[in-house]
Order: structure tokens, then C-alpha cells, then sequence
């Protein structure tokens, strides 16, 4: 496995790892049940996607990872810490499901540019796959987002929209 491809993975498993984190307080802190199913489906996609990703290092070679995977919720990442930020001022859904469509923007923006440097077949299949799933998941969280708007008043739209 060349470096570029090690780097790649690596940074996808932080990316998952914090997902998941983000995903699984996300959950906790809004109190609509939809969207709290939404982030806890979202959760359970994200684990999937990292474990996909650490299955490609099951071996020795880069075993601080599963160490690393292991480590507290990174409160630093620019996505976290704009969820405990939001969470500390009473979060609400429609904050929530802002976060989450940048998160998933961020992700697709920057799974499409590392799919580019992977030539080996089983890791590029990985991220082409959870490049796919990330592109369900922000449609999925547009429409929850949309939903949750229509039963806002009209006058708070235009704050959330322009976030």
C-alpha cells in the first residue's frame, strides 16, 4: 500500500471517528424524535464506514491507529466544536441539521479528492462506497432539514438559511 493511500485512510478513519462522535451527541442534544432517528441512523452508517476503513489495516503496519480510534471525541475539529458550541446554547434541530450538512459537504468535498491518488482496487472501493453513502446521507439530511423548517415560524427561515 503506497503512502498516499495510508495517508488517505488514515485521515478517513478520523473523519468517521469524529462523525460518529458528532452524529452520536448530535442525537442526544435535539429533542424532535425524527431527527433524533436521523442522527442515530447517521451514527450507525458513520461506525459502518469506519470499520470498513479499519478492516484495510488489520495488519501490524499501522497498528496506532486502532489506539488512535480509541481516544476521546476531539472537541478542536472545526465540525465538533461547532456542535458543543451550539450545544451549549440549547441546540436546536434546525442548527443540528446545518452542522450535519456541512459536515457531509466537507466529507464529499474531501473523499472525491482523495479517491483521485488511490490506485489500489480495495481501498479506492472503500472510499468510492462511502463517497456514495455520504452523498445519500446529505440528501437525506436536506430533507430532514426542509421538514423541519416548514414547522418553524417563517420569520426565524431566513436566520437558518443564511447559516
Amino acid at each position: 500500500m503506497g503512502d498516499s493511500t495510508a495517508d488517505a485512510i488514515r485521515e478517513a478513519i478520523l473523519t468517521e471517528k469524529n462523525s460518529f462522535e458528532f452524529y452520536r451527541l448530535a442525537s442526544e442534544a435535539v429533542t424532535n424524535e425524527v431527527t433524533k432517528q436521523l442522527f442515530e441512523f447517521l451514527a450507525g452508517e458513520e461506525l459502518e464506514h469506519l470499520n470498513a476503513f479499519l478492516k484495510l489495516y488489520e495488519g501490524d503496519e499501522f497498528g496506532e491507529l486502532h489506539s488512535l480510534v480509541r481516544q476521546p471525541y476531539d472537541p478542536d475539529h472545526p465540525i465538533n466544536r461547532a456542535l458543543l458550541q451550539a450545544v451549549d446554547q440549547d441546540l436546536t434541530e434546525e442548527h443540528a441539521l446545518n452542522i450535519s450538512l456541512r459536515e457531509e459537504q466537507s466529507c464529499i468535498d474531501r473523499y472525491t479528492v482523495l479517491i483521485a491518488t488511490i490506485k489500489e482496487p480495495a481501498p479506492r472501493e472503500v472510499f468510492t462506497k462511502a463517497l456514495r453513502e455520504t452523498r445519500k446521507h446529505y440528501e437525506v439530511i436536506k430533507e430532514e432539514y426542509m421538514r423541519v423548517m416548514t414547522m418553524v415560524d417563517r420569520s426565524d427561515q431566513d436566520i437558518y438559511v443564511r447559516e
